[in-house]
């Protein structure tokens, strides 16, 4: 089955939106700047950004630009902490089989 036919541009865009933000997390961006790296209207960006804002992942800064919020920082930070816990995981089984850091 082909997962073409649940390809969205609206969702993709916003996504592009998002990951476009990150990285702008002091100075933000301006509609126009994301408008013109996406390659996208202006009326896009402002429902684009609105979507963002209502799910809680962008907000808009006193100069009008716009920024990721601390919500995504903290889902990374997660993200972040299974790793680590699966990773003290399997240095717990290493350890049990008797295979430390000499063997890896």
């Amino acid at each position: 089955m082909s997962t073409s036919n649940y390809i969205n541009a609206a969702q993709q865009r916003v996504l592009n939106t998002l990951l476009l933000l990150c990285g702008h997390e002091i100075m933000g961006l301006a509609p126009g700047e994301i408008s013109k790296a996406l390659r996208t209207s202006a009326s896009n960006v402002t429902r684009d950004l609105a979507n963002l804002r209502e799910a809680g992942l962008a907000e808009p800064l006193e100069s009008g630009k716009w920024r990721v919020t601390p919500r995504l920082g903290q889902q990374a930070i997660k993200i972040l902490n299974a790793l680590n816990d699966a990773t003290s995981r399997v240095d717990e089984v290493r350890r049990r089989f008797g295979m430390g850091e000499a063997h890896r």
